[in-house]
């Protein structure tokens, strides 16, 4: 069923109309465009949030303040600036009396990761400055109500990313950890004069830390995309009053420490570590690495693992009543993302129990598991009982509460519209969600969690007014492929697509489709607000967001059915959904475009050259182009080897058929049957998918005269999230699409 809302477009002027000549040119202005992109890019993504501590007031009522941070593309300034907005909430434990903004919102410079203590007194803030020579530093600043600023200047950079970073305070409050960089050796050349700096000359003292000739050029590994140049993570704490920073001793030198927190009686450090011997493997998105979860004592220095160390492990957190640690597990290696258990370790009994186990397979209308790299900082009830977790569910993100003892699973908002729901936080019960829809940007959402036995019934409040909903009407479909394209070891299964299209255009018109298969390729799509489908829509055209068999949220048997059917199971998924979609719906079926990015990427090559001239025209970001050339390049040549259908170990070398099978999954195969332009972005610094794929693909084609260009990006990664170029993306594959559909 067609989920329609109120509709007050933003964009009055560029409403689509009805004619039946071709929707795709109301708006084929390029200027027109990119004031569209621009207006539509300035809705913010809510990042986190924090609730302060209850204030009773004179008259007995609480209320307590409500720290969210925001994001928000700004074009002009070519930058993702964030700020912060506040908010006041009168509750009575149970339910919300009064929410409202409080004051307006204020920007935030050189904040990188901020931390409140356990009593709201305090609060650490992690800072980015550059000095007046051009050079970085950071520096870590306490403070608090009728404190002095207290500021500790950092000499090795501190990770701010999820797989590693963090700053958590002591439960005493006395103290601040966090994890940072290892201090590289000083290093030399063999030419260097033996010349004493000036201080050693005046003191006349040997150099503490001499310069290493000889591993000037020495190579340090890092741990892949989007954590270029982190390599060895230590765990530091500084001590509040006098400003000491120690590195803690005793984390076993095979392992790089991270997710670390203090334990129950602040005598130790919880941490996760992720095994780096042999070598080190990417590890953004790619949470299947080998780790385990560990306690170092800091008393007596000896450190312990907690859990089993042949599994993955990632994402602990502690109950409020510091008895009990839940945290994710997966297998190691195989698919990178998968269905993964919830467990939960005691920490006074030492027994680890599995609170919620991998589901197979996905039943409507039931939980379909967990899919996930990381829980909310704050996950647990005030009880310590329950716990939760935000989950993808097909092709939607849904709120769970899981009970740790029975180990039961109950939807939160199951009689609220259907969309995207993401947990920010839970304080005292109190429940901060993100939400948002493919017509709907995204919105803050706050509700008591109601007690045992009772969750359904959850009401939700918005803290502000709820966003207009644009004029795009959407939906999800099911798909059954066809007994012929049928798994015979995973038989039975289906998958979906998100379908979007602009709302009022009449009956007659047939639109133009553009064909979006997600990344991953163990990823999906869910109904959240996007911006390029959303622009893309508000142009007059309509867009299917593809789950193909191997998604998450389907059951774990989903995910295990692509490995050694890529290029073929994937490809005919999607072609397959199109088809349906074209059957079904007013569009035109001689204007469909392909639009990918990495797997994505891979899908969109395949089906120009499998289903050739079908595509009108296709636009892909860092494809995947060659599984046997990119194998010795990526930051994860396992993915080549399992997706084709063979497994990783760390001293494998594939054999010539195993190189051979990588080569006929490949898209490049199928190159001298293309027919459709093809428009290439690649990244200058990807390490993930390199952009060597894309230099190879773009030669191949003009090789057999297919219209092809090529965007270079410097200094962008895989995801080509800086703000110009992702806003050059989308423009020139409107370009690309204008050219070749009119």
């Amino acid at each position: 069923m067609w989920l329609k809302w109120r509709s007050v477009h933003l964009l009055q002027w560029r409403r689509v109309t009805s004619s039946s000549s071709s929707s795709f040119q109301q708006i084929k202005n390029l200027e027109d465009v990119a004031s569209l992109y621009q207006d539509l890019s300035r809705h913010p993504n809510l990042s986190s949030a924090y609730v302060g501590p209850d204030v009773t007031t004179q008259y007995g009522g609480k209320y307590c303040n409500l720290y969210t941070e925001w994001a928000q593309r700004d074009l002009d300034r070519n930058e993702q600036v964030k700020f912060c907005r506040q908010y006041i909430v009168f509750h009575d434990n149970n339910t919300i009396v009064y929410s409202g903004p409080c004051g307006n919102s204020c920007e935030i410079k050189g904040e990188l990761l901020s931390r409140e203590s356990p009593s709201g007194a305090l609060k650490a803030v992690l800072r980015d400055t550059t000095n007046a020579k051009g050079v970085n530093t950071q520096f870590l600043e306490v403070s608090g109500a009728g404190r002095f600023p207290f500021y500790s200047w950092i000499f090795s950079y501190v990770f701010i990313i999820d797989q590693f970073g963090c700053v958590s305070w002591s439960h005493s409050e006395s103290h601040i950890l966090y994890i940072a960089e290892k201090k590289r050796p000083k290093t030399e050349s063999f030419f260097q004069p033996e010349v004493k700096n000036l201080k050693e000359a005046l003191s006349g003292e040997d150099g503490a830390q001499k310069p290493i000739k000889g591993d000037q050029f020495l190579l340090y590994e890092d741990w892949g995309e989007g954590l270029v140049s982190k390599s060895v993570p230590v765990l530091c704490v500084m001590d509040i009053e006098s400003g000491n920073i120690s590195v803690l001793e005793g984390i076993p030198d095979y392992v790089s420490p991270g997710q670390a927190f203090w334990s129950p009686d602040d005598t130790g450090v919880v941490f996760v570590g992720w095994w780096h011997a042999p070598f080190r493997l990417g590890l953004k998105f790619c949470p299947n690495r080998r780790s385990a979860l560990f306690f170092v004592d800091l008393t007596g220095g000896k450190c312990e693992m907690l859990s089993e160390d042949q599994a993955s492990v990632f994402s602990p957190r502690l109950s409020p009543d510091k008895c009990r640690i839940i945290y994710l597990k997966c297998q190691q290696f195989g698919p990178h993302q998968q269905c993964c258990q919830l467990l939960m370790y005691d920490w006074y009994t030492k027994v680890t129990s599995i609170v919620v186990d991998i589901v197979n397979r996905s039943v409507a209308g039931q939980f379909t598991g967990i899919y996930a790299t990381l829980l909310a900082s704050y996950c647990w009830s005030a009880d310590s009982r329950r716990v939760v977790i935000d989950a993808v569910q097909r092709s939607q993100q849904s709120l769970f509460v899981v009970d740790t003892m029975s180990g039961t699973v109950t939807p939160l908002q199951w009689q609220h519209p259907p969309g995207s729901w993401k947990l920010l936080t839970i304080d005292r019960d109190l429940l901060v969600t993100n939400y948002s829809t493919p017509n709907r940007p995204p919105t803050i959402k706050v509700g008591f969690l109601p007690a045992a036995g009772q969750e359904e019934d959850i009401t939700w409040v918005s803290l502000e007014d709820d966003n207009d909903a644009y004029n795009i009407d959407w939906c999800c479909k099911i798909h059954q492929p066809p007994k012929e394209q049928e798994n015979p070891e995973y038989p039975g299964l289906d998958f979906e697509s998100i379908f979007l299209r602009p709302q009022n255009i009449s009956p007659n018109s047939k639109v133009p489709l553009v064909v979006f298969p997600h990344g991953g390729p163990h990823s999906a799509f869910v109904s959240e607000w996007l911006l390029f489908p959303a622009v893309m829509c508000s142009m007059g055209l309509a867009v299917l967001l593809v789950n193909y068999r191997g998604s998450v949220g389907f059951g774990q048997d989903n995910i295990l059915s692509l490995p050694k059917n890529v290029g073929d199971q994937d490809v005919k998924d999607v072609q397959f959904a199109v088809q349906q979609v074209l059957e079904e719906e007013s569009l035109d079926p001689e204007r469909v475009i392909v639009f990918g990015g990495s797997h994505g990427g891979f899908l969109a090559c395949h089906l120009v050259g499998q289903y050739p001239g079908f595509y009108k025209a296709g636009v892909v970001r860092n494809p995947v182009t060659n599984l046997l050339s990119m194998f010795g390049s990526t930051d994860i040549p396992d993915w080549c080897l399992v997706e084709s259908g063979n497994p990783y170990a760390y001293p494998a070398v594939p054999d010539a058929a195993e190189y051979g099978e990588m080569l006929r999954k490949s898209p490049i195969r199928y190159v001298s049957q293309v027919k459709t332009p093809m428009l290439l972005m690649l990244g200058e610094d990807d390490q993930r998918v390199p952009n060597k794929q894309g230099v190879e693909y773009y030669r191949a084609l003009r090789a057999h005269d297919v219209p092809v260009r090529v965007l270079w990006y410097p200094g962008n990664n895989h995801s080509l999230a800086k703000v110009d170029a992702e806003s050059d993306c989308f423009m020139n594959a409107a370009m690309w699409i204008k050219k070749h559909l009119i």
